[in-house]
């Protein structure tokens, strides 16, 4: 998360988070309601900007569902960037898909169609287990 930007305490604060949580995804008002409940206030606009800044240099991928707020990732170094997503569009849940399957698929798509799949921009929409069971329940 290297930046030619000066360090502020919110962003060393929600450097720390990123780094903490590399396994999780997120939303702003996750991340906000974390650092106010550690005692230190942060705005909701100035955590957008700084996780917006971090989506541009690349270290923090952010999901977009119809419906829903965006999820962040912190993804330098976890491979996020290299796999397909599945995201429950009842629960809000966001699957990694790290399998062959997967890979076959992306490898036939551009010998057989000339198109070069960004897995880590990829996200399938659908019902998680749990939600197609009736076990979520809003």
């Amino acid at each position: 998360m290297a930046s030619s930007r000066y360090e502020t305490e919110p962003r060393s604060r929600m450097a720390d988070y990123l780094k903490n949580n590399s396994d999780k995804h997120f939303t702003v008002d996750d991340l906000t309601e974390s650092l106010c409940a550690q005692g230190r206030r942060v705005g909701r606009t100035t955590v957008y900007r700084n996780l917006e800044r971090l989506v541009r240099e690349g270290s923090v991928q952010r999901f977009d569902t119809p419906g829903a707020p965006a999820c962040y990732q912190y993804v330098s170094g976890n491979g996020c960037a290299e796999h397909h997503h599945l995201h429950c569009t009842s629960c809000g849940t966001l699957i990694h898909v790290d399998c062959d399957y997967m890979d076959e698929l992306k490898e036939h798509i551009k010998s057989e169609h000339g198109f070069a799949v960004d897995a880590g921009r990829t996200v399938l929409y659908g019902l998680c287990e749990k939600c197609r069971d009736g076990e979520h329940r809003e």
